[in-house]
């Protein structure tokens, strides 16, 4: 059986909690790992001076794989996000959320299973951004003002959406080729060209164009809120959707919801060069070190990383584990258990021990 290097980035808040459970469960698939832990998050502000330090990009490109608990980005002190910072560094343009209804987790859905597939490099997350009243955003806003018809008013912020048909290309390429190896049966291009008619037109147009390189899958297009209307409406009718990086950060906690909320939600960013697998939730920092914190979504980001290493049969074995452990209600945290009693409930690691016991 191979062995794998991959960068293990605990994260904060139950970040460590969480990520501890992970690797004993994908320990007790009997693959081989050498972990090459590294920092970011606030620890890593507080022990490097720097939330998302050279040494653990380093990691990741060396090994090429990464799995990341929860991090907190501190909020009004001009930090970016450390996700996003690691996405953008890295070149992990695609960003996979699976959703896929578990039994025993309370839910609106019982038969749920989606997957969104989301431009992580561009669109509003570009980063390009004005704020309001500096001498920057006012060059801007008259630069636009002498070419546009639609004036902008001078004390506006100004966000700007990138759209590039190199990256669209990409991004559906991935969801049409994910969708072929993982033997589903359409992809949905999500987009809003009836108004960003350039923009979002090109997504579409470049979408339209990939699509037709698939004739083995279905495809269709749904503007964006109707298909948030649609998923509330008939979610059978959906598989694979594909969209640029704002609709599907909102589309991707829609589909999270349908199957009980984000603690049951993994995630991965994939790019060219290296992937980082991580659960979606945050890092949660009134529950850290009380070892009562959900491990779902991040034992379940574990198998994800599984998936892409090519350890198809080790994944399902996780997954099904987790499954089993939910469904039988009792040695599970207390948010998974239906009288959410804390007394009752097992703590974080004791999860993960019947998770290991059920894999045999």
């Amino acid at each position: 059986m191979s062995k794998y290097s991959v960068t293990l980035i605990p994260g904060d808040g139950i970040g460590p909690e969480v990520t501890e459970a992970t690797r004993r469960v994908l320990e007790a698939t009997g693959i081989s790992f050498d972990w090459d832990y590294q920092l970011a998050g606030l620890i890593a502000l507080e022990e490097k001076g720097d939330l998302l330090p050279e040494a653990t990009l380093e990691s990741v490109r060396k090994n090429k794989i990464g799995l990341k608990g929860p991090i907190t980005t501190p909020i009004g002190t001009g930090f970016r996000s450390v996700n996003v910072g690691l996405r953008q560094e890295l070149g992990l343009y695609a960003n996979l959320r699976p959703a896929k209804t578990v039994k025993g987790v309370q839910a609106a859905f019982s038969d749920i299973d989606l997957v969104v597939v989301r431009e992580n490099l561009e669109g509003m997350y570009s980063g390009v951004e004005f704020d309001t009243g500096t001498p920057e955003a006012a060059e801007v806003i008259e630069k636009i003002n002498s070419l546009s018809k639609k004036k902008v008013d001078p004390t506006a912020a100004i966000s700007i959406k990138m759209i590039t048909e190199h990256n669209t290309r990409n991004i559906v390429k991935f969801a049409f080729e994910y969708a072929r190896a993982n033997n589903r049966k359409k992809v949905t291009i999500v987009h809003k060209a009836n108004i960003m008619k350039f923009s979002e037109g090109l997504f579409l147009r470049i979408g339209q164009e990939v699509a037709a390189e698939y004739p083995d899958i279905e495809s269709n297009d749904r503007i964006v809120d109707n298909m948030c209307m649609q998923l509330m409406q008939k979610p059978g009718e959906y598989d694979v959707l594909v969209m640029e990086n704002l609709f599907g950060d909102v589309v991707s906690d829609l589909t999270a919801g349908m199957i009980g909320g984000l603690g049951v939600a993994p995630g991965g960013n994939i790019g060219f060069d290296g992937a980082v697998f991580e659960p979606i939730h945050g890092s949660a920092p009134s529950h850290a070190g009380k070892n009562e914190a959900n491990p779902t979504a991040m034992i379940l980001s574990g198998a994800l990383m599984l998936r892409h290493l090519g350890e198809q049969e080790q994944a399902i074995r996780v997954e099904q584990a987790v499954a089993d452990v939910i469904a039988s209600g009792e040695r599970v945290t207390y948010d998974l258990r239906a009288d959410r009693d804390p007394a009752k409930a097992a703590g974080t690691s004791g999860m993960a021990d019947a998770i290991i016991e059920s894999m045999g």
